[in-house]
């Protein structure tokens, strides 16, 4: 019940989303049957709140064939997006390695947006900008990058200046901000679509987000400024 609770909190407070079951959470330790059991939660919570409200499931997994399963698995029951990071191996995977995972998942679940998360801290695999490109440009389904590597700024405009030139995504691919949204008055005037993270009060995020679409710095960086110290609490 809390957690349906918190679903219907964030669609009733004009969220366009929400993702579960990611790799800060307890996702390496649930069965595949409680995963199931949370993911039919999340989506039936949300089924009448009035809009279209997009349930985004994290799927990484360590291997490959696993990922692809319960991307599948979520896919069947209802989610609309999939969110899935590299993980560590014993050997650092190759660059190719990491884009035919991304492709295997894609192929795995026709028509299925992913989510490219690009979390080192957690994953200890460090993907360059330009394989973020890559990857964007060569699987279709890849639709969003929720960047997390630090400096994120930076390399929110290095992507953007991959995508302008050389390495343009095959479709629409959104940049979201992550890592609690602590440096998004720096994310946001290079060029981020939007968040993708917790923050217990998410009309803040949506306020931040909506002043900076609309190229309204002063006032986008003021309620940066004023709820930076409550964003620093929460980490």
């Amino acid at each position: 019940d809390g957690f349906q609770k918190s679903m219907r909190f964030m669609a009733e407070a004009g969220c366009d989303g929400a993702t579960i079951v990611g790799v800060l959470g307890e996702s390496n330790r649930m069965t595949d049957r409680e995963r199931e059991t949370l993911i039919r939660a999340a989506v039936d919570a949300v089924a009448d709140c009035g809009r279209p409200f997009p349930i985004c499931v994290g799927t990484s997994h360590a291997g490959t064939a696993a990922t692809v399963a319960l991307s599948q698995m979520a896919q069947e029951l209802g989610a609309a997006a999939v969110m899935v990071t590299p993980t560590k191996e014993p050997a650092p995977a190759s660059d190719d390695t990491l884009a035919e995972m991304y492709a295997r998942v894609a192929e795995g679940c026709p028509g299925l947006p992913i989510v490219l998360q690009d979390h080192p801290a957690s994953t200890q695999v460090h993907m360059s900008p330009k394989l973020i490109a890559r990857i964007a440009h060569e699987v279709p389904a890849v639709a969003c990058i929720k960047l997390e590597a630090l400096p994120t700024p930076a390399r929110i405009a290095a992507l953007r200046k991959l995508w302008a030139s050389e390495l343009p995504p095959a479709s629409d691919c959104t940049i979201l901000t992550g890592l609690g949204a602590l440096y998004a008055g720096f994310d946001m005037e290079q060029g981020t679509d939007g968040f993708m993270t917790g923050f217990a009060f998410p009309e803040i995020l949506q306020a931040m987000n909506a002043a900076a679409q609309r190229k309204e710095w002063e006032r986008a960086h003021a309620l940066y400024q004023r709820y930076l110290p409550l964003l620093v609490f929460e980490q």
